[in-house]
Parts: C-alpha cells; structure tokens; sequence
C-alpha cells in the first residue's frame, strides 16, 4: 500500500515548505505541492499533517541497545532499549554501542538486538568493540566484523581520558583507527571510530597527536560526549575547526550541568558562534546508558539512566532558548549523523530516500512518527509496539 503524507510543513531538513509525500515500498517516490490520492495507482493510506512540521525521522548515534552500565555493581546494569523508547523521541534509527561492560555485554547480544530492532520497524545498525582494548569483536578481528557483519559501521566506544578505560597507547589507538578506516574502505561504510571522551584533563591530546602524522584524517573519528566540561568542549571547537567532528551528549541531569557539563543546545551554539561548520556537529542521546556520577575518592555516588527522548529536550531549547533557526538545530539529529556514518538514505526527505519521517506539532513534540514507510505512531496513538511491550507477565502465565 501506498502512504501519502498532506498538508506537511516540510523540512528535509532545509525549509521546503507546504507539500505532500508519497511514500511506496518503504521509500519516497514524489514530493509535490499536490498529490490526489484518487489519480494513484494503488490503495493509499492518508496521513494528515495539517499545521504540523514533517522533518526526517532522527538518526540517534549513540545508543547502548542492549542496556549499559554496572559502575555500581550487578544490579546497576541498564536495561535494554524497547521500540517505543525510540519511537515517541521521534527516533528511527540507532546506532547500537557497548560501553563499559563489553563482557556480559556481548557482541553477539549487540549484533542480535540489533536484527530484533529491525524486524520490529525501525532502522539499527552498530559498533564493533567497547570501552576498552583489546576490542571485543564478534569474529575475533575488527576489520573483519565492519566488512562481514552488514549492520556494523566501524568501531566503538573506545574510551579514552577516563578512568575506566584500559588506557589505550598512541599506538594502540593509531592501529585501531586505520583497521577501521581499512575495513569501512573494503566494505563501502563509514569505518569511523567512536571514541568516548572522559572527564581526565587529556581531553583531546591522545587524538590530536594521532591525527598530527597526517595519514588519518580527523574525520576518521567521531568523539562523543564532548559537552561533558569547559576543556574538553573547548578542545572540541578547536578540533572542529580543524575539519573534525564532534558529538554531544544530549541526555544529562541537573548535577552534571551545575558541575560544568554544557547542553547539546548551549554547545551546539557555542559552536556556531565560533564559526564551526553546522555540518561538523552531531548530537546522540547515550540512550540507555548510565549517567553515572564519582564522589573524590572515584566512589560510585549516583546512577541515572539516558534515554532518547533527550533529543527532544535539545531540539526545543536550541530553537525556543537559543533562537537557532528549526531547520539547522535538525541537523545534529539527522542529516549530520547520517552522512558521518554514510548512512545514504537516512537524514533527509528527497525521493529515492527511506521513508522515514517525524510529524512534529508546534511545540516541536511528535505526534505521529512513520519508520521505513510504516505508520508507526498516528496522532500520538502507538500503532506498532515492541514484541513484549504490552504483555502483563500475570496474564500470560499459565
């Protein structure tokens, strides 16, 4: 069947303005001024956007999809991300990671739920490795999970100036970075490292002097977290400013913020104020992540939990606080993201792209969300739901 989106206030992300979208097969196939769904071929389903933005579904690139943490033990592991989790944030592809835990953890776990995700209607794809070295991989190589494993883009979250990183040398991370620029070169994909930044004083120094030879390019990583204190955000100005990217955090808390951490928004401004390419900023919720805080003595203290909605809350304060036009506060949630990670037919509305589409009403909330030309969400109704979303365990027991 046919879906025809009306009436949409389009971005894609630039302003479009006033059109219709006729989605088939999952893609977009027209985008006109007027579609009459009488003069279509084929049963069409409508879908009305009257007074509504429709932008590109958002592309989250940093989500622990099969749950994270364990700073503070067992039974402080996250729980794993549930389709609605991304759906009602707008989301309709994640990039799955693992972070600190790559043992229970497993790859094998990683690359599964990434499948489940896709077979329930949304886009998933991933990293091969962890927080620390030697990388946790599914074949045993690196170069080998990015070319043989479809959905794996390159590798990460490698962890770097933190306290729970393995503490990788300069030739550990120069040897990691060309297996995986080697890998994404065999396979036609991004091959980017993922690198997690932590709070050490290092910041940027260990990527800095990796890129200095000349022979990786800065665009062969994509740091994240880079809001995370004052050093590190300046460094990664200067590190954008050089033709890199860099990736904030959207998921934060009150405590974070007064001990420094800058938004995504207020970063993201920040970086525009400096003259930093808008294409050089990308945003990602750590969703399902622990937001873990360390007392002096490095003591556990606090433990909450990311969530892909934070993309929301950046999205709404950089346009209605920090005044940066709709259009380009998008682009650190879709078309950035998607070509970092050479995802072609994410990011965008345009025909011969996926047909994956956000509705949002003026307050910038969604309302309804269509994933690889699926209606997903209809007018804040939940048509699609995760496989054991809405089982009451007492009622299924026998």
């Amino acid at each position: 069947m046919l879906l025809l989106v009306q009436n949409a206030d389009l971005y894609a992300p630039e302003r479009i303005g006033p059109r219709d979208i006729l989605i088939a097969a999952g893609r977009i196939v027209a985008i006109a001024d007027r579609i009459d769904p009488a003069g279509l071929p084929a049963p069409c389903e409508v879908l009305d956007a009257r007074g509504r933005f429709v932008v590109p579904g958002f592309v989250d690139s940093h989500v622990h999809v099969t749950g994270g943490g364990g700073e503070g033990g067992y039974r402080t592991r996250t729980p794993e991300l549930v389709l609605s989790g991304a759906l009602r944030a707008g989301v309709t592809t994640v990039v799955g990671v693992l972070g600190t835990d790559g043992v229970a953890r497993s790859m094998e776990a990683l690359v599964a739920k990434l499948y489940g995700l896709r077979e329930e209607g949304i886009s998933a794809y991933g990293y091969t490795g962890s927080y620390r070295v030697p990388l946790t991989t599914v074949t045993g190589d690196p170069v080998r999970d990015i070319m043989m494993i479809e959905p794996i883009l390159g590798i990460g979250e490698l962890a770097i100036s933190d306290h729970r990183s393995s503490k990788p040398t300069d030739a550990e991370l120069a040897r990691i970075a060309s297996e995986a620029r080697l890998g994404g070169m065999l396979s036609g994909k991004a091959g980017v490292v993922n690198v997690h930044l932590g709070d050490a004083p290092a910041g940027f120094e260990p990527l800095e002097r990796i890129v200095a030879p000349g022979d990786l390019p800065r665009t062969q990583f994509l740091p994240t977290h880079c809001n995370r204190n004052p050093i590190v955000l300046e460094q990664s100005v200067a590190w954008t400013l050089a033709g890199g990217y860099a990736d904030y955090t959207t998921s934060t808390v009150p405590r974070f913020l007064e001990e420094g951490e800058s938004s995504a928004a207020e970063s993201f401004a920040l970086c525009l104020s400096r003259k930093v390419p808008a294409d050089r900023i990308t945003w990602s919720s750590d969703g399902q992540g622990s937001l873990p805080s360390f007392d002096a003595a490095g003591k556990l203290s606090g433990l909450l939990v990311g969530t892909c909605a934070s993309l929301l809350s950046a999205l709404r304060e950089a346009v209605k606080v920090r005044g940066i036009p709709l259009e380009t506060a998008l682009l650190p949630i879709t078309a950035n993201p998607a070509a970092v990670l050479k995802l072609v037919r994410k990011g965008r509305i345009a025909p011969g792209l996926d047909g994956d589409l956000t509705v949002l009403d003026r307050d910038l909330k969604p309302v309804s969300v269509v994933a690889r030309g699926r209606v997903m969400i209809r007018d804040g109704q939940e048509l699609v739901s995760g496989t054991f979303e809405n089982i009451d365990p007492l009622e299924a027991a026998p």
